[in-house]
């Protein structure tokens, strides 16, 4: 039996703008998906809210990559945002404050995780302005300091 080769793990090679692109695209679909929410029912936000974190996640990966961070280390922070923040702003990106308090909050509170599998904990989430602002906030800084595609 011959050794298969081992698959790198996906996005072990995609460029930093490469990773930009992705989260763009995940931004506008939430967007997209936060203007289909319905105001009384929290739960109807979850696929926008899952959209809007992994595009922070990505925007700040994408930042990471481009300013060094090999892919394993990007990887090994997992969900991490505020480990993500902390390495960001070392790196020069400057975040306000309360967008920094925010990513740490949304680490803390496992929003990722809530908005993937936790129905019965959405009403504990930040509320989707402020996400939509952090994200925002996210984009338009990363776009300033690296060459999308």
């Amino acid at each position: 039996m011959m050794d298969a080769l081992p698959r790198p793990y996906p996005g072990t090679n995609a460029a930093p703008a490469e990773i930009f692109a992705l989260a763009t695209e995940y931004h506008t679909a939430a967007e997209a998906l936060l203007g289909k929410a319905r105001a009384q029912q929290r739960i109807s936000h979850a696929p926008a809210r899952l959209c809007a974190v992994h595009a922070i996640e990505l925007y700040l990966n994408a930042f990471l990559l481009a300013t060094g961070d090999p892919p394993e280390r990007v990887r090994a922070r997992f969900h991490d945002l505020a480990e993500r923040a902390e390495a960001v702003t070392g790196r020069g990106l400057i975040l306000r404050k309360l967008t920094i308090r925010h990513l740490v909050r949304m680490t803390e509170d496992r929003e990722y995780l809530i908005s993937r599998y936790g129905p019965e904990m959405s009403g504990t989430l930040s509320q989707s302005n402020r996400l939509m602002a952090t994200l925002n906030e996210i984009a338009t800084k990363v776009r300033a300091r690296i060459s999308p595609v």
